[in-house]
């Protein structure tokens, strides 16, 4: 995004970056259809699906979990693209040694995704579906899971802890673009505190060991973001300063 363009001129640049993320997108979504019968297999070969008998309740379940597995793994293979389109739009408007240091944000943005993925499923995943089983096997229920329903009470779990796991990163570009600061993301403290410890509530189960499993690691990675955006911030002046001193 250089500062010289037009209106005209950025929006068409957004359109044909926004055209080469539907066209990998697409690539990455025939690449998913084709992994998907692989990936469904591996998460039904380990704990906790290992251990539960999963049916289809409709002759559509099989085919509806087969295409939720091939967007998924198409969205996953096509967020690098994202990423780097998303940066190549503002690198105009940063300096060199600041297109350096964002463009690192890519890897970055990718491992955590990763770390929260892994996070989400062998922890709270793993959490939520013990405590409702325990509720069901205290209530005298037989539990019989659909595959569709056992799949999306998983992804609902799996895709906001992973996307949350990328808080950091936001955090550092906001500040490179100073959209944020780190004083104006203290005082916001006790506010993102109150928030995280919400969604730690709504995606566990509902007792307290449960909840700061999930609130601690998400308030550990707020106060990482506000650490790394001070450090951002301060490179960001101590740049500004050596160039008013050469001036």
């Amino acid at each position: 995004m250089d500062r010289d363009m037009s209106v005209e001129e950025h929006l068409g640049e957004l359109r044909r970056r926004i055209i080469w993320v539907l066209a990998t997108f697409v690539i990455m979504l025939a690449l998913g259809l084709w992994l998907a019968k692989g990936a469904f297999d591996y998460l039904q070969s380990i704990p906790p699906a290992a251990d539960l008998p999963l049916h289809a309740f409709s002759p559509w379940s099989g085919v509806r979990v087969y295409m939720q597995f091939g967007f998924i793994l198409a969205a996953a293979g096509t967020m690098p693209v994202v990423l780097y389109q998303v940066w190549a739009f503002f690198k105009e408007g940063l300096l060199e040694r600041e297109r350096e240091a964002t463009i690192r944000y890519i890897p970055l943005s990718i491992l955590l995704f990763l770390v929260g993925l892994a996070f989400a499923y062998f922890v709270v995943f793993k959490m939520a579906l013990y405590f409702t089983t325990t509720v069901n096997r205290k209530m005298m229920l037989e539990e019989t899971y659909g595959i569709t329903e056992y799949f999306s009470f998983m992804l609902n779990i799996l895709l906001p802890v992973s996307l949350l796991f990328e808080l950091p990163v936001v955090i550092m570009f906001l500040t490179r673009l100073r959209i944020v600061t780190p004083r104006r993301l203290q005082r916001m403290r006790k506010y993102a505190y109150f928030a995280l410890v919400f969604i730690g509530t709504v995606i566990t189960p509902p007792d307290l060991i449960s909840d700061l499993i999930v609130a601690i690691p998400l308030i550990v990675l707020y106060e990482i973001s506000v650490f790394l955006s001070g450090a951002v911030d301060r490179k960001i002046r101590a740049s500004e300063a050596r160039g008013s001193l050469a001036r």
